[in-house]
């Protein structure tokens, strides 16, 4: 919109804004007459006219100020239209730039991805002609096994057709030989007549002559000849079972000595279990935890069995390692006073436990070196030495046991005016290598040899741990001491005790490990499992195979079971005739 438009504009607003003012007025002044209408024409007349000069007065200044602007717009317009054409032309330029790199980049890319895919084509291109060539020299070598093979049948087939020719060649020498065989045969049942015939004659001349008949000779000889075979048997049989009875019983000794000082039979009913009380049956929930987890991770960080029963207010830990339940009893006790149980809980409370026991096993060694009067000792061995505590021989406490040997030796050295403080400590320290004869291989005499030796010991001590189960051998009387102490500890009244389940199930097994030898007919055990009796099948079992049957039970009953002391077979092999008198 121009500016003179704009004027124009203005003047016909003022005039209709004029012309409704005097027709307001009109309406208003209806009663005015005609020459104050008059009037008011000639006024609004001048007012018009004064609006028309003020209105081309506008106009021209408003003409000239549009022509400047019109002139200052189009100098703008130019200056613009070449800033653009400018920049236009730059941007062609960068734009032609950055196709052409764009361009190169891609031409790059493809050629590199294409001589990628030619080299993954050539390769998978020779591993093809490999695996073809391959194949081809797998088939080439089938056709020549089977080629090869069929040489073979062909010749097969030919030694076959040969082999038949040659067995019908042979059974019709077969057939030559029987028809042979057959006239030797009618010759050798003619010769055998004559020979039975003379047989008789001779028979019936012996007879005259013996003055007996040939059913009592025979009877004679017999008779003879059992009673030289008897007596040869008998003289084998207890030759043979003295040589095996000296060899037995010295290689009892040494397996028996081995096996109840390393496995000394403990009772498992009373040392492999330990209750814990809880203050509620509530509490065995939490123990196991949601889904069992709580006591999967007991289990799996401490290696003992949680047994959670149908016994009121307690639960047991099952494990035949003291030291473990023990810990186990421990970490349990704290969480059920603690109340939070939880896998984390758990693994903080049992390593808890596992440094308390370093401390509590150190501490009953202390306790048993000041009990026993012996000092001196080094913390590896006081250490080793409390292990002891939870270690059971029979029932007996063997850490108690060692106190117990070295109090009796230091009495019987004081009687025989020997060193009283050299032999407690030599019968506090006979027993050291069952604290660990468990996890490393030997004998408790072997591994306590090594211990003492390894802590500097004296040679004393050192041979009674080597000797406190063979004196005579000694090279001190420290070890006959020890020896001694050590029996009498052992054998004094309830010192040592068996279960009465083990017990009974060493019975039962004694006589299932005799009853499962063919031809016995019962067996018993007797004497406290001291002894087996077996009772055989007199029909089956002969008096030389009754002494074989007890080496054989017995080797069985040494190989499968352990036990205190020895065992007796006896086998009972009973012959009886019964008539009745009607």
């Amino acid at each position: 919109m121009t500016p003179l438009d704009i004027v124009l504009m203005l003047i016909v607003v003022v005039l209709l804004a004029a012309v409704v003012l005097l027709w307001q007025r009109g309406n208003r002044m209806a009663e005015l007459d005609k020459s104050a209408l008059e009037a008011a024409r000639q006024e609004a007349q001048v007012m018009l006219d004064a609006a028309r000069k003020d209105a081309q007065t506008t106009l021209e200044t408003a003409r000239s100020q549009a022509q400047a602007l019109l002139e200052n717009a189009r100098a703008q317009a130019r200056e613009l239209t070449a800033t653009a054409q400018n920049e236009a032309r730059s941007t062609r330029e960068t734009a032609q730039a950055e196709a052409e790199r764009i361009r190169t980049d891609a031409e790059n890319r493809v050629r590199t991805r294409m001589a990628e895919e030619r080299e993954r084509l050539q390769v998978a291109l020779a591993a093809e002609r490999e695996s073809l060539k391959l194949e081809r020299e797998r088939l080439q070598s089938d056709l020549t096994a089977v080629r090869a093979e069929r040489e073979e049948l062909k010749r097969e087939t030919e030694r076959l057709a040969r082999r038949g020719e040659q067995l019908d060649a042979r059974a019709a020498r077969l057939d030559e030989q029987e028809e042979k065989l057959d006239v030797h045969e009618k010759a050798l049942y003619e010769r055998e007549a004559e020979l039975a015939t003379r047989e008789r004659h001779i028979d019936l001349k012996l007879q005259e002559v013996a003055g007996m008949s040939q059913e009592e000779a025979r009877n004679l000889l017999l008779t003879r000849l059992e009673a030289e075979l008897e007596e040869e048997r008998a003289h084998r049989v207890r030759a043979s079972l003295e040589k095996a009875r000296l060899e037995v019983k010295r290689e009892a000794q040494k397996l028996l000595a081995q096996a109840m000082q390393r496995q000394a039979s403990e009772t498992a009913a009373a040392l492999a279990v330990s209750v814990v009380p809880i203050p509620s049956d509530a509490m065995k929930g939490r123990i196991i935890g949601r889904e069992g987890r709580n006591i999967r991770t007991f289990e799996a960080l401490t290696g003992v069995d949680l047994i959670i029963d149908d016994t009121p207010e307690a639960v047991l830990l099952s494990s035949f390692n003291p030291v473990r339940r023990e810990i186990a009893k421990m970490a349990l006790e704290q969480l059920v006073s603690d109340g939070r149980i939880h896998p984390s809980r758990i693994e903080e409370v049992v390593e808890k436990a596992k440094n308390e026991m370093k401390t509590y096993i150190y501490e009953r060694g202390e306790e048993a070196a000041l009990e026993a009067g012996v000092v001196g000792l080094k913390p590896g061995l006081v250490q080793l030495l409390g292990r002891l505590h939870f270690r059971s021989s029979y029932g007996q406490n063997v850490l108690k046991h060692s106190v117990q040997v070295a109090h009796l030796t230091g009495i019987m050295a004081a009687e025989l005016g020997l060193d009283v403080t050299l032999a407690r400590r030599a019968g506090l320290m006979h027993d050291i290598g069952k604290s660990v004869d468990r996890e490393i291989e030997g004998t408790h005499v072997e591994i306590g040899i090594t211990l003492a030796s390894r802590f500097g010991e004296p040679k004393e001590v050192i041979d009674a741990i080597a000797h406190h189960h063979d004196p005579e051998n000694g090279e001190t009387l420290y070890s006959v001491l020890a020896a001694a102490a050590d029996a009498i500890s052992a054998a004094r009244p309830g010192a040592r005790r068996e279960s009465l389940e083990e017990y009974i199930q060493r019975l039962e097994q004694l006589e299932r490990i005799a009853m499962s030898f063919p031809g016995v007919d019962q067996a018993f055990a007797v004497q406290a499992g001291r002894e087996v009796r077996v009772i055989v099948k007199p029909d089956k079992i002969t008096d030389t195979k009754a002494t074989l049957l007890a080496r054989e039970i017995a080797g069985r009953i040494e190989r499968d079971m352990n036990y205190p002391g020895q065992v007796q077979v006896t086998v009972v092999r009973e012959s009886r005739a019964v008539e009745f008198a009607k």
